[in-house]
Order: C-alpha cells, then structure tokens, then sequence
C-alpha cells in the first residue's frame, strides 16, 4: 500500500504553519469525525489521532482545555483516563455550522427575502447582532437593516434568542416583485457581500486539491491514514471558506461561480476517501466502552449520499 506524496506534501504544508491552531483542527475532526460517531473520544487516542498533524501532547492539551472552557467540550473521568464529549451546546453549534458543509447544492429559490431591522437596538448591540447575522450570511443592505434571500430560520431565530434580542429588533419578510436576475438587484448583491474575495478563496482551494483528486483516483488501494488526513484537512480547508460563504442562491451569484466547483471537487475527494478514513477511526480510536461506534445513518447522507 503505496503512501500518496501529494497527501504527504499538504500535510507538511499545514504542520509547517506558524501558529498551528490546535483549537480550530479539532473542531473540524469533531464536526467531521466524531461528532456522527457518538461525539466521546479518549484523550489519549486523540493525542496521537493529531500527532502526525503537527499537533504535540501540549497543545492538544491546551486546545481542548480551551474548547471545553468556551462551553464546545465537557470531559468525563473514568480511572485515570479522560474522555472528552460533546456539550449539549457544542453539539448545536456543530451541527449548525457542518450542516452547509455537507448539504445539497443552491436550493431553487423562490424570490423572497427575510429583513432584520436593528433600528431599535443601542449602537454596542446592534454591532454585536450585526456580526453574528453577517456569520448567518446577513448583508446590510441599508442602515441597521440586515437581508438574506435564503435564511436558515432555525439559525435565524435561535440566533436572536441566544442575544436576547429576539422581542428588540423586527423580522420581516418580503417577496421580491419581477426579474429575479435583474441589473439592480445583481449589483445590491455585489455591494454587501464580498463575492469577489470570496471567489479567490475558491479558486485557491480548487488548485490546491484538484491534483490531490487525480492522483487519489489514479490509487488502487489507499492508505487509511493518509485517507484520515486528507479527508481532515480537506474539510478543514473547505470549513474556513465556506463558512464566510453567504450561500446566496444560483441566481444571484456571478457566472462560473468557483463555489460550485469548490463544492463538487469536495464532494468527490470525500467520497473516495472516506471508507478508509473511517477505517482508520476504527483502529484507533477509543470510548470508555471500547472503540468507536459505528457512524450514524445521517452520515451517509453527506454531499447528498455517499
């Protein structure tokens, strides 16, 4: 079983970063990997689950003391081991955040609008829900109004509610009346949301992986490590664009937007790889009842089927 250079070559490239994020890793290989397989893993196991990612003893340590004082980790003691679950709290925001990762391309859209007005708010607050709705994919089309054409309500108002302002600011939705791709409305979406950065991000991503997928597809047998570390750092690359991504619907978006190709290159590298990476998850990682359970049935629904 051959070890893949191109694989070796981006795991050299993220161990060689200064600072590592310890922190930021492992959320991704929780939202990715642990969380559809119980969301508990022992420490230990962990440590060298991240050791070949340039992550030592230390900063795993550090990392997880830190996500789990920001309410994403709790941890159990069973002996002397420890092992590190999902708060109920984390497990929200990773299905929150990894669920656009792994969901169906560009809905079709029906030409409505959801509108939050912060006219109400003091000017601390309504920066501080200007930011988290920018998180959502919010753009501020106009002075304390924020706008989405495609808003995830269970997002929306779950958002509201954690900043306490859900009875302060007003929610209302419009319909958009004529040409859903007309002039005006192109250049409203140009204006409040950073497309054209975003599209650069995109087109690094697919030149960074589309050689990673040919020579994946040119491999018989993959190696289950290498097939755990790119599926890891694929996502983790994809996660930090995405995430920045307004998710506007097709219509609004500029032609050959590089999004879709980042999307469709993602999905098909992951579908090579992850029968092996999740052997691999098998082999060498621990609960306090043994190995890790099998994945749940909501996993093979990633990317619309894997």
């Amino acid at each position: 079983m051959n070890k893949l250079h191109c694989i070796e070559e981006l795991v050299d490239e993220f161990k060689s970063q200064r600072p590592i994020r310890g922190g930021s890793l492992i959320i991704t290989i929780y939202g990715d990997a642990i969380s559809p397989r119980g969301g508990t893993v022992w420490l230990g196991s962990l440590i060298k689950l991240l050791e070949p990612l340039g992550l030592n003893q230390r900063l795993v340590r550090t990392s997880i003391f830190r996500l789990t004082k920001d309410g994403w980790l709790t941890s159990t003691q069973v002996g002397r081991r420890s092992f590190y679950s999902l708060t109920d709290t984390g497990r929200r925001r990773f299905e929150s955040a990894f669920r656009r990762i792994y969901a169906e391309l560009y809905p079709e859209w029906d030409g409505k609008w959801d509108m939050v007005l912060t006219t109400q708010l003091d000017n601390e607050l309504r920066k501080v829900v200007k930011k988290e709705l920018e998180w959502l994919g919010f753009g501020n089309i106009a002075p304390s109004v924020m706008a989405h054409p495609m808003a995830d309500m269970n997002e929306l108002n779950g958002t509201l509610q954690e900043l306490c302002v859900q009875n302060d600011v007003i929610h209302m939705a419009s319909e958009l009346v004529g040409s859903q791709t007309s002039a005006p409305l192109k250049e409203l979406v140009h204006e409040c949301w950073n497309l054209e950065k975003l599209s650069q991000d995109y087109q690094e991503f697919l030149q960074r992986f589309r050689p990673i997928l040919r020579a994946v597809e040119a491999e018989q047998e993959l190696d289950p490590e290498q097939c755990f570390q790119l599926r890891t750092l694929l996502i983790h690359h994809y996660r930090r664009v995405l995430l920045r991504d307004p998710q506007l619907p097709e219509k609004l978006l500029p032609a050959d937007w590089a999004g879709t190709s980042a999307r469709v290159l993602c999905r098909n590298i992951y579908r090579l790889i992850q029968k092996g990476a999740e052997q691999y998850l098998s082999d060498t990682q621990e609960t306090a009842d043994g190995p890790l359970p099998e994945p749940a049935p909501r996993f093979y629904t990633r990317f619309g089927g894997l």
